[in-house]
């Protein structure tokens, strides 16, 4: 089951977050104060991983500048203790196998669960359900004798089918149906469903911040105590998971039978624990996780000189020395004391969504890059990932779509805003983002095209690289002959792929002294991203350039600025070796809108030979290895077509 959506309302610095999208993995930017940690726990609190940090509190998390006014209408009943969450779920096929073969596969009228939480800390749902359809498949796939079935068959309502059960032999099969249908009786067929199929498969939020670090040793008695009391602190949890995960419990160190087991059991935890670390921390790799425990001494920390102690070392195999994990980078310590603990967790198979805030804050830029690494890795197929930051090394920019952005207007305000407007407030949409919340992208955009070295004071804005290549050879063949080619001062600009587009926009164009246009694909489905570039006022509207405004067709792609005749050509030759036969126009269907997506169904159809497969890439190298040859073939039309848009493109410098 999926996270797909959540909303947080009236609760800490958030009056409405407004709803947003969660996906595998969310990427929670924002500067601090913003409201970032706020979301993460009034999720946690949802369905918390630890039960006793469950509760909302009125005093401690309702908005304080109207908690007064709140608790006198709660009071006077003037209104409902309120709402804190609102989650809707994905129900995934592997949950539905057990609602399908007790109630059929049309028990459900959708395949979303939506939960709700607040102040009164209770949790609701809603659940729609179509009882008749799954009353109609629990009789008739009843095992009872066909005389039995047929009067149970025609029963239309619960009360009905309780009645003709009343009067049949006890069996089993009997049994179990009463006790489902008096079950739906009593409290109707959304909360049977939700009841047992439903909620023991919800996942839990598992909350980890820098609160729950491993202190490097812990007195064995008294975290036995703390355990015994329900009392635990948060950086308990990881040294419990990682006694556990050696297959240990705190009693078996104290009172070990056999020394050599005790120290093999550690020994185990700790070499396992470091390959994991050594994998992803690329800052020091020898380094060797050592566990002891020995009897306390006399000077020995405070609260650990009597009883038994856990130690928790980090050999360096090059230093030739040992130190306690406490004393350790803080980036070192984070890793590690989340690496012990979910270790631990991954071996329960719980379903569950884990929320990190500020993961790897301490870290150096590289090892944020190693974290990323991890969480791609060893999470996200695993679990779901919500992650907050303000580091420009924990944006990935593979994957701007993860980015939520979260701001808080009101703390840069002057004047007060309309309580719409005010509060923490998650965006999905770049566009509306200030600079400040824009920072941490800016940054990952700014280290990304650093190293792809795509970026001038004149950005010309394209989807790839086959672009930029096309424009290069047309442009230096225009000018060979003497016509209009694009002006050098235009940097081009591949972001790799019509998605990424808005955001390289948003933040290029945020760059003072920067000019920015675009030349990109059309289809229908982008119009509207397309029209926001310039009714947002992000770009001028004549600097957004689309393939389209050339030819003459409502969506298009680079590859129809040429003739269908003359790019098939290319196709031919770059795939020889790897087509059945030479591919003619009259191949592809002409009722699809563009050239691409003609291929991309021919080719879906008939595969190419052995592993080849077609892209983009491929039919613009060739054409720039031998445009030399195939000059003379390129028609006047397509000579226009480049000319006319490269004289607007350069009319924008």
């Amino acid at each position: 089951m999926k996270l797909t959506q959540a909303q947080v309302t009236d609760f800490q610095s958030i009056t409405d977050s407004n709803s947003f999208e969660i996906g595998d993995v969310t990427c929670l930017v924002g500067k601090n104060e913003a409201g970032k940690t706020a979301l993460l726990k009034a999720l946690y609190r949802l369905r918390p991983y630890i039960p006793t940090d469950n509760k909302y509190d009125v005093t401690d998390d309702y908005p304080r500048r109207e908690v007064e006014d709140y608790r006198y209408d709660v009071e006077r009943g003037a209104r409902q203790p309120a709402h804190v969450v609102q989650a809707v779920y994905i129900i995934e096929e592997e949950d539905l196998e057990p609602v399908h073969a007790e109630l059929g596969t049309q028990a459900l009228s959708s395949y979303e669960v939506t939960l709700y939480k607040g102040y009164d800390n209770q949790s609701t749902f809603t659940l729609n359900v179509d009882g008749q359809a799954a009353l109609q498949y629990l009789l008739s796939h009843a095992q009872l004798p066909p005389d039995v079935s047929a009067i149970l068959t025609k029963s239309t309502s619960v009360d009905g089918a309780l009645q003709s059960l009343a009067g049949q032999e006890t069996t089993t099969e009997v049994n179990r149906l009463n006790e489902i249908l008096t079950n739906v009786q009593q409290n109707g067929w959304s909360k049977y469903v939700y009841s047992k199929f439903i909620s023991p498969r919800l996942p839990k939020f598992l909350y980890f911040d820098e609160y729950f670090q491993m202190r490097g040793f812990e007195n064995v008695e008294a975290l036995q105590q703390r355990v015994a009391q329900n009392s635990l602190l948060s950086s308990d949890h990881p040294m419990l998971g990682l006694i556990e995960f050696a297959r240990l419990d705190l009693s078996q160190l104290i009172n070990s039978h056999r020394t050599q087991e005790l120290v093999n059991k550690l020994e185990g935890a700790g070499n396992f624990l470091t390959r994991k670390m050594l994998r992803y921390w690329s800052q020091n790799k020898h380094l060797q996780m050592r566990f002891d425990v020995r009897p306390a001494r006399p000077g020995d920390p405070e609260g650990m000189r009597s009883g038994t102690n856990v130690w928790t070392g980090v050999y360096d195999s090059h230093h030739m020395v040992t130190t306690n994990l406490g004393t350790r980078s803080r980036g070192f310590v984070w890793f590690f004391s989340f690496l012990a603990w979910y270790s631990q967790i991954q071996r329960r198979n719980e379903p569950l969504i884990l929320l990190l805030d500020e993961p790897g804050l301490t870290l150096h830029g590289k090892a944020q890059e190693d974290l990323l690494r991890y969480f791609e890795e060893e999470l996200q197929p695993y679990h779901q990932v919500i992650y907050t930051t303000h580091s420009p090394f924990m944006v990935d920019p593979r994957h701007f779509d993860r980015v939520r952005i979260v701001q808080d207007r009101g703390i840069d305000a002057t004047e007060p805003l309309p309580p719409e407007e005010d509060g923490t407030k998650v965006l999905t949409e770049v566009l509306d983002a200030s600079g400040d919340s824009l920072f941490p992208l800016q940054g990952a955009l700014g280290y990304e095209l650093y190293q792809t070295l795509f970026v001038g004071p004149n950005s010309l804005v394209v989807e790839g690289v086959s672009d930029l290549i096309y424009l290069q050879v047309m442009s230096a063949l225009l000018e060979e002959e003497g016509r209009t080619g694009l002006s050098p001062k235009w940097t081009v600009t591949p972001v790799g792929g019509s998605d990424k587009v808005p955001t390289f926009v948003a933040l290029l164009g945020a760059q003072r002294g920067m000019k920015v246009a675009t030349f990109i694909d059309i289809q229908n489905k982008d119009q509207q991203s397309i029209e926001n570039l310039f009714k947002r006022k992000l770009l001028k509207k004549n600097h957004v350039l689309t393939f389209a405004d050339f030819t003459g067709t409502s969506e298009a792609d680079i590859e129809d600025m040429f003739e269908p005749d003359f790019y098939i050509r290319l196709i031919n030759e770059e795939y020889k070796s790897a087509l059945s036969k030479p591919l003619k126009s009259s191949d592809l269907n002409s009722h699809l809108p563009r050239m691409i997506t003609r291929l991309d169904a021919y080719f879906a159809k008939s595969p190419l030979k052995g592993s080849a497969s077609f892209s983009h890439f491929r039919p613009a190298r060739y054409l720039a290895e031998h445009i030399g040859t195939l000059k003379p073939t390129i028609s006047p039309s397509t000579l226009d077509r480049f000319d006319e848009a490269f004289k607007r493109l350069n009319a924008l410098l």
